[in-house]
């Protein structure tokens, strides 16, 4: 949405997603059910279980298409729901909201254009789009009627602790408060919202000064049976919060564009938020605004290693034209599975290879069975109870943790030499406080805050998508009445807030799509943006000369090839080559070389496997004459032995690689093979196909124009404290806009905004000029990986740098001043879009490929609009939203709208239209390659030992160690050959 407001979107493992990183939320929300997983959290550097050709599946032929297989975390994933769920129109036809019937819309963009933009000031709405079908959409948004009184603001100060109070506790201090004298004297029970922290919003002026003190207890402690420990809550008056400014801001007036709305956005927010996450009788709040009730209609579902899927719902308060709205959307995260600790460690040990336990039992609450006290899970020890020792007064000197519970409880430990002992210490303890896990039990009601394995991942896939006629009944059913919408009951009456019980209907349209192309054959684009490569060449086929298979066998004895001799694998190696002629390709006659590597066997203490990694490198090494190309065929999906390979071959040994799994790849399917080809084409520096239109294209081709894309992804969960982010730019090179080489860093941990952005710049304009002799004179740049709360840092710190870096390319007789548009993508948010006719949707019941909204649900003044330019594959759709930042260039709405949607059919590693811009695509995967080569650190393993929060001083000097190991890790970079080519496709 469009707001300003509430805009954060956080990327960690909570683009999930976290991107294999941490991008919002928890790292394993599946916070919307999509056809296509685009998770920024969780693992994203290594290939996909079972996808098209395997350099993380393909979007073109294979199994599933989409971007890449399983991969954790920036949202939702996919799944697939039973026979009598799929299909369907969610409500039927609807007309539109009256609120954007009639010229009201119109009139507010033209009263824009007399506006004149302060320097940082977003642009404005050029206008609305009128190309394609018109049709109408429900969108997951419902109507909020504002309060009509003013709205009074306190800060609430808890003493002693303050901010260092965990949020268990802060939560337990509010729910004690509301049942003190106090709080019924200042008349509060209904009349406030807060958010069990510092922040409380009143219906009404509290008397000041206003403090209550609290007799701390556990919730199953007896007030005779508390510590003593005591809490004071002071609330502090802050300010008075009109809300007839949002008012005027989303009615349109002009006087009101630059508003600050976040103060009224957030204090709404608070008090919807105050039903569901009310202190006594509700769920669970996980992240921000996600909410988690246990249902005995729709219970968790087991995932298997300890966990177990939750249905929850997501809302959010968004202005839209003439309306307050809020979001509802359905989400999954993963809980724990309460029971046993101990036997829950085991589940996720056998669920998941190397799975680390340390991720698991870090922060899970649990209660002793031996004592009954309650405790966290600091992490866990390196010694069984058989192999720790202490010194025991008690029992006359040093003992065994397993002979103490013997002797002292007469306990005989079942998991006293295969288990090791949990630290149930605490943050500040100066010593540690060791238990064995069978004592403990875990407590029910517990968000599981860690990654995902890829076992657990597939299960909630099956979880989590669903739909869109499921999910959206889910949400005006279930959501509605959990949230506290439909019944409005206090603080919302309090408040004077309710909310509509029907679903936003707005106008979209569907648009052309374009026609694609190739040197040989025209195919035609179905009605669900893809097409074939039947009797198609590519348009530029490069040569496949001097390449190198590498066979790698690591005891898939099924599925593997005998040796390099087999004559199965010298057959499907040959068809593969004929294949890549077929597509256009030159290949030489002389076969490739043969080499094969026999992995040690894995080892539980060394997950990520560097012996076998040595041994590919000296298989490699046995090749007499540098390859082209290597052709890797995989015995199975290890993420280690893949990100080692990549980190290997691109860094160290400068070698373009293609990986393929040998289970699929003997089986000789020409669509695996074509899949492949359009990547090893790719890499050696062809083009696959081309885009034209009388519309976008055209337009590009009308002057010298570079398309830009840029991405951060952070580290995720589990990974090393300070291991840096990286940043990715990639640029087009040449006219047919269909090769972006790229320009990567590290930089300083989850910092969002690109810090060498300049040189990169630099770096690919020069690129650029190389090519075509020239610079380009427009340049636009598709940005991804911002929340909404950081556009106008990007305005402000990464748009001088592309500023800069033009400057750079300057020359006193011709400066170099090329027009600049930067665009944000967004794909981490809840809007959905359901049609009200069959016409208008697919099989499935989602919007049709080419779907665009720019009314209704977006910006009341800015430039932005969803557009679905992808055919959805299982589960509902998710559109992606696009945010003018800046325009130089002066796109309409129809320009813009028109050429994303087709350079979203541009995506060299498909025969499909793909769900985000290509640029942005480009730089996700760059991005994605780069956490190959810290693929240590980020799975938690450093050669210091994962690090802990510290001192501020020891905190620098560890953070600055970590960026000295990454540094080493990272070696420069691609560079050589591979650093002028696609090779992170």
């Amino acid at each position: 949405m469009a707001s300003r407001g509430d805009r954060g979107r956080g990327r960690g493992g909570s683009r999930g997603g976290s991107r294999g990183g941490s991008r919002g939320g928890a790292p394993s929300d599946f916070s919307s059910q999509t056809s296509e997983v685009r998770g920024r959290g969780g693992y994203r550097g290594g290939p996909p279980s079972s996808t098209g050709s395997y350099d993380r599946g393909g979007r073109g032929y294979g199994d599933r298409g989409g971007r890449g297989g399983d991969r954790g975390g920036r949202g939702g994933f996919r799944g697939r729901g039973g026979p009598a769920e799929r299909g369907g129109i969610f409500g039927g036809p609807a007309p539109i909201d009256a609120r954007l019937q009639g010229n009201a819309p119109r009139d507010l963009v033209a009263s824009l254009r007399s506006i004149t933009l302060n320097p940082g000031d977003l642009p404005v709405r050029p206008g609305f789009g009128t190309v394609g079908k018109a049709i109408t959409l429900r969108a997951n948004f419902f109507p909020v009627r504002l309060p009509k009184i003013p709205l009074q603001e306190y800060d609430v100060d808890i003493r002693p602790g303050g901010n260092a109070i965990a949020r268990r506790i802060k939560r337990r201090i509010w729910q004690l408060a509301e049942q003190t004298q106090e709080w019924q004297q200042a008349r509060m029970t209904g009349t406030v919202a807060h958010d069990h922290s510092a922040k409380l919003i009143s219906a009404s002026q509290l008397p000041q000064p206003l403090v209550i003190h609290v007799n701390y207890t556990e919730e199953d402690e007896e007030a005779s049976q508390a510590r003593g420990k005591e809490y004071t809550l002071t609330f502090n008056y802050v300010q008075q919060i009109d809300p007839s400014n949002l008012t005027s801001h989303i009615n349109g007036e002009r006087q009101f564009r630059n508003y600050d709305i976040m103060p009224v956005i957030s204090a709404l927010n608070l008090i919807l938020a105050a039903y569901p996450n009310r202190s006594v009788g509700a769920g669970v709040m996980v992240g921000r605004n996600r909410y988690f009730h246990p249902s005995q209609v729709e219970p968790p579902h087991p995932l298997g290693g300890g966990l177990e899927a939750w249905k929850g719902f997501y809302s959010s308060v968004r202005p839209a034209f003439k309306q307050l709205m809020v979001n509802v959307n359905v989400c999954h995260t993963a809980f724990y599975s309460p029971g046993n600790l101990a036997d829950k460690m085991i589940d996720y040990m056998n669920a998941s290879f190397g799975a680390r336990l340390t991720v698991f039992v870090k922060g899970v609450r649990i209660k002793t069975t031996h004592l009954g006290y309650k405790k966290t899970v600091r992490t866990i020890s390196r010694l069984t109870a058989r192999q720790y020792k202490f010194d025991c007064p008690e029992l006359g000197g040093e003992v065994t943790c397993e002979a103490y519970f013997q002797r002292k409880y007469g306990i005989t430990l079942r998991h006293a030499t295969d288990l090791p002992l949990v630290d149930l210490s605490g943050a500040q303890a100066k010593r540690s406080n060791f238990i064995p896990a069978e004592l403990c039990t875990i407590l029910p009601n517990q968000p599981y805050r860690g990654k995902l394995t890829d076992e657990h991942t597939a299960n909630m896939i099956l979880v989590a998508c669903k739909p869109p006629n499921i999910n959206a009944q889910s949400i005006v059913g279930r959501g509605l009445e959990e949230l506290g919408f439909r019944q409005t009951p206090a603080p919302l009456n309090a408040f004077g807030v309710s909310i509509g019980n029907e679903m936003a209907v707005v106008p979209g349209r569907i648009l052309p799509s374009p026609n694609v192309q190739y040197s040989q054959g025209r195919p035609a684009v179905d009605q669900r943006a893809s097409w074939n490569l039947r009797n198609v060449k590519f348009t530029v086929g490069e040569k496949l000369e001097r390449w190198a298979v590498l066979l790698i066998k690591d005891g898939n004895q099924r599925d593997e090839f005998r040796d390099v001799n087999d004559p199965d694998l010298r057959a499907v190696v040959d068809a593969f080559a004929g294949m890549c002629r077929t597509s256009g390709m030159t290949v030489d006659q002389q076969a490739p070389a043969y080499v094969a590597a026999q992995l040690p066997p894995k080892q539980s203490d060394t997950p990520l496997r560097p012996k076998a990694i040595n041994t590919i490198q000296e298989a490699l090494k046995t090749i007499k004459s540098k390859p082209s190309l290597v052709l890797v065929i995989l015995s199975n999906g290890d993420k280690h032995v893949y990100s080692g390979l990549k980190h290997l071959c691109d860094v160290y040994l400068d070698v373009a690689t293609v990986c393929v799994q040998s289970a699929k790849f003997r089986k000789s399917q020409p669509q695996y093979f074509a899949n492949v080809a359009l990547k090893v084409n790719m890499k050696l520096g062809g083009v696959n196909h081309m885009v034209n239109s009388d519309t976008g294209m055209r337009f590009l081709k009308q002057e010298p124009t570079m398309l830009v894309g840029m991405d951060v992804t952070h580290p995720g969960f589990g990974s090393v404290l300070g291991t840096p982010s990286i940043a990715a730019v990639v640029a087009s090179t040449e006219a047919q806009f269909g090769q972006f080489p790229c320009s990567l860093r590290i930089q300083e941990s989850r910092k969002e905004m690109i810090t060498d952005l300049k040189d990169m710049m630099v770096e690919r304009l020069e690129a650029f000029r190389a090519r075509n002799r020239r610079l380009p004179q427009r340049v636009l740049v598709y940005r991804d990986g911002v929340s909404e709360g950081q556009f106008q840092i990007v305005v402000e710190d990464e748009l001088p740098k592309i500023k800069e870096a033009f400057r750079k390319l300057s020359t006193p007789q011709a400066p170099y001043k090329p027009k600049l548009t930067i665009v944000i993508c967004g794909k981490r948010h809840h809007t959905r879009f359901y049609p009200t006719e069959a016409d208008n949707a697919d099989d499935k019941g989602n919007p049709r490929p080419g779907t665009v909204v720019d009314q209704g649900v977006t910006a009341v003044y800015d430039f932005d609009f969803f557009l679905q330019a992808h055919g959805g594959l299982q589960g509902t759709t998710r559109p992606t939203h696009y945010y003018v930042v800046y325009d130089e260039i002066g796109f309409g709405a129809d320009q813009l709208q028109g050429l994303t949607n087709e350079i979203s059919y541009m995506f060299a590693r498909a025969t499909k239209a793909v769900s985000l811009v290509s640029p942005a695509y480009y730089a996700d995967l760059a991005c994605e390659r780069g956490r190959c080569y810290l693929h240590k650190l980020l799975q938690g393993f450093s050669d210091g030992g994962a690090t802990s929060a510290g001192g501020r001083s020891n905190r620098q000097d560890e953070d600055a160690a970590i960026m000295r190991e990454a540094t080493t890790l990272w070696r420069g970079g691609v560079k050589g050959r591979l650093g002028s080519t696609m090779f992170y496709l």
